[in-house]
C-alpha cells in the first residue's frame, strides 16, 4: 500500500481489508502511544518518579510474572549503561526493588591505589525486593559519586562505612547481606532512590561537576550528552 505523507489525512491508492478497517482509520486521528515504563533507559532529575518514596512490594506478587520481567527489565538496563546499581524509579516503576553487581572486569578500570582506597571488591548480581538498611560502622567516608539519573555530572557524598540489608530476593527468600567499602556505597545510593533521595541532595555542593567539562573544552563546546549507552560525542 503506498500512501501520499502530506497531512494526517492521506489519503491511500489502495482499500485496506476490512478486518484492518478499524485500525487504518484510527491511526489517522489517534496519536502514537507515548513510551512507557519500565524504561530501557534510565529517568533523569526532575522526572516526578524519582522524588517519590517509592510503594513496597506485596509479599505475595514477590514472584509473580511482572516483578520478574521488572528485575529482568532493571538488570538488562543496569548493564546496558554499566551502572554497579539500579533502583525500580530510574527505570519509571515507583516499587521499592534494586539490583546491583560490581564486576570483576571492573578493577582494570581502576588504578591499583583507588581499587584499594574505595575498599572496591566485586558483588556478583544481587536483588533485594522491600531492602531495609542498617548501619554497621557509623563513620562516613567521603568519594565522588555519580549517577545515571544525573547523567553527566558527579559530586562528594559521604556514606557509611558498613552497612546490612535484609529484605526478600528474586525467588521470594528472604535474605540479608552485609557489607562494606564501595559496596555500601553503592546500597546506600539505590536506598535513597527508593525514598525520593537523589546524591546531589547529600552532596558537597562546591565538588558538583561535570565529568565531560574537559572534553567541552577541547572540542570547543562541541559535545553532546545522550541518555542512552553512548556518554559524549
Amino acid at each position: 500500500m503506498f500512501l501520499v505523507q502530506v497531512t494526517r489525512r492521506n489519503i491511500s491508492n489502495s482499500v485496506p481489508v476490512a478486518s484492518s478497517f478499524g485500525r487504518w482509520y484510527r491511526d489517522f486521528w489517534q496519536p502514537a502511544p507515548a513510551n512507557e515504563p519500565p524504561y530501557d533507559h534510565v529517568t533523569q532529575i526532575g522526572d516526578p518518579v524519582l522524588r517519590k518514596k517509592a510503594d513496597p512490594v506485596p509479599p505475595e506478587m514477590a514472584k509473580s510474572p511482572e516483578v520478574q520481567y521488572l528485575i529482568k527489565s532493571m538488570v538488562n538496563v543496569m548493564r546496558k549503561f554499566s551502572c554497579v546499581g539500579l533502583a525500580a524509579p530510574q527505570i519509571g516503576i515507583s516499587l521499592r526493588i534494586l539490583v546491583m553487581e560490581f564486576k570483576e572486569k571492573l578493577k582494570d578500570e581502576y588504578t591499583s591505589a583507588e581499587y584499594k582506597i574505595k575498599e572496591m571488591e566485586t558483588l556478583p548480581l544481587t536483588v533485594f525486593i522491600n531492602p531495609e538498611l542498617k548501619v554497621l560502622n557509623y563513620e562516613k567516608k567521603t568519594f565522588p559519586e555519580a549517577c545515571q539519573s544525573v547523567r553527566g555530572y558527579s559530586g562528594e557524598v559521604a556514606r557509611y562505612s558498613e552497612v546490612l540489608l535484609r529484605g526478600v530476593d528474586e525467588n521470594g527468600s528472604e535474605k540479608e547481606l552485609a557489607l562494606k567499602g564501595w559496596n555500601a556505597r553503592i546500597a546506600q545510593h539505590e536506598m535513597d532512590h527508593l525514598d525520593g533521595i537523589v546524591y546531589t541532595d547529600l552532596m558537597k555542593r562546591n565538588t558538583f561537576t561535570c565529568t565531560c567539562w574537559q572534553a567541552v573544552n577541547e572540542k570547543r563546546g562541541r559535545v553532546s550528552i545522550f541518555f542512552h549507552k553512548k556518554m559524549i560525542n
